[in-house]
């Protein structure tokens, strides 16, 4: 039996595998991320950008109101109350998307909708709900009169010009993630097309005599195959390419070829089961064999997933999780998704969390990180009271899939506490 794994912290060991590997080079002539493709910006959802995008014009371009009402000089309304009201002009409507034609001057107002420009002169917006009408024009040129019972100062209810964006200005930084507000903001500037770092592509290796597709009829002692599918879904949701390249056995020559080949194709490699100190688990052998300087950590201070391996072989991550659903999910989050974002050059920031009051004790043993997956329930208790959820831990063994399936978020013990108690406000991370 192999000696068996000299065991590092999760953190330790991601920041080790991280540093041998490159971020997305660039182009010292253009200053683009030089493994990068121009895409659709409505086709780059989930996608990084490789290279800083700038305004070509201020957003918006001209002043708009937020709300439906009349444009007014600021200083004509001045002291209006419901009591006291301020009588103007209104001397027409502003057309939707048109410029108006007319200029306000003292004493005068116009009728606009939310969007509209303001015509010159006008510096703010009465709300409607804060007008009526004390006489109507007709058509032989008699203008009409509203009364105005609240009086607004001078920007009131509009959008000047650049007051979102403005000419020139960094809209998004190379390395950002293209949400729907990021496409958003990138069509209201007229910017239909953005070069964005080429995906990641992982290769995903199954290994093991009992694994079968998922379309088989297991025989006694055989095992569908999930973690190809689960860590698939979850490089693809992360930006990068999913390619399986099958199921393979226990055997070392054909886990050798196998691996040497998804290597050759591939950004990063992801072999799963094999990753245990037995004579039949020879993930480690196979990550030496691949190139330089092979295995990095064999073992993770951390439950579940203690028999992680993670290598590096010819300035590619070659990365080995265990067999066991759970185990194997929890540790892509750690580690898998680290290495995709570090090669597309992705800006580093904080994971998506919630504050919950813990339902019930948890255990742990002092030396070791725990992540327990947890369900959120609503809090009785409401706001304010670990913001208004309970985390309710899922127990089960790390071979049981739907243990995660029900779960909403992951909650870190640290290595240094012996167990958390019912009642404590903690970190959920959500997935």
């Amino acid at each position: 039996m192999p000696e068996f794994l000299t065991l590092l912290p999760p953190d330790e060991a991601r920041t080790l595998l991280l540093s041998h590997l490159s971020a997305p080079s660039t182009s010292l002539r253009t200053g683009l991320t030089t493994d990068s493709e121009t895409i659709d910006v409505s086709s780059s959802l989930g996608r990084v950008t490789a290279d800083d995008i700038l305004a070509p014009h201020p957003l918006p371009d001209f002043q708009r109101t937020t709300v439906d009402g009349y444009a007014v000089r600021a200083r004509d309304t001045f002291g209006a109350t419901d009591s006291l009201p301020t009588y103007l002009t209104l001397i027409g409507e502003v057309p939707m998307g048109d410029s108006p034609v007319f200029e306000l001057i003292a004493g005068q107002c116009a009728l606009i909708h939310t969007g509209g420009m303001l015509p010159n002169g006008a510096d703010a917006v009465v709300m409607l709900e804060y007008t009526q009408t004390a006489r109507r024009g007709d058509f032989h040129g008699r203008p009409g009169e509203i009364e105005i019972f609240k009086s607004v100062a001078d920007g009131e209810n509009l959008i000047r010009i650049g007051e979102d964006v403005a000419q020139g200005q960094l809209v998004l930084p190379k390395g950002s993630l293209m949400r729907p507000a990021e496409i958003g903001g990138l069509m209201a500037l007229g910017i239909t097309s953005v070069r964005v770092a080429r995906k990641v592509k992982v290769g995903l290796i199954s290994t093991g005599d009992e694994v079968i597709e998922p379309s088989q009829s297991p025989r006694p002692g055989q095992v569908r195959d999930i973690n190809s599918y689960t860590l698939a879904s979850l490089v693809e949701r992360s930006g990068g390419e999913a390619k399986r390249y099958g199921i393979f056995s226990d055997q070392f020559e054909v886990l050798k070829e196998a691996a040497a080949r998804a290597l050759s194709e591939c950004d990063v490699v992801i072999i799963t089961a094999g990753s245990s100190a037995s004579t039949r688990d020879m993930t480690a052998d196979v990550i030496r064999a691949l190139g330089k300087p092979g295995v990095l950590v064999h073992g993770i201070n951390t439950r579940p997933g203690k028999p992680t391996i993670l290598g590096v072989c010819n300035d590619k991550a070659v990365i080995g999780l265990p067999g066991n659903p759970v185990s194997a999910l929890v540790n892509g989050y750690l580690f898998v998704v680290p290495v995709i974002e570090k090669l597309t050059g992705a800006l580093q920031k904080p994971k998506a969390t919630v504050m919950a009051k813990l339902a019930v004790n948890l255990p742990s043993q002092a030396g070791r990180e725990d992540w327990w997956p947890v369900r959120l329930l609503p809090s009785p208790l409401g706001k304010g009271q670990g913001e208004g959820f309970l985390a309710e831990p899922i127990f089960g063994k790390s071979n049981l899939i739907f243990t995660l399936a029900s779960a909403d978020g992951l909650l870190r013990i640290h290595p240094d506490a012996t167990g958390l108690s019912a009642g404590e406000i903690v970190e959920v991370v959500l997935i």
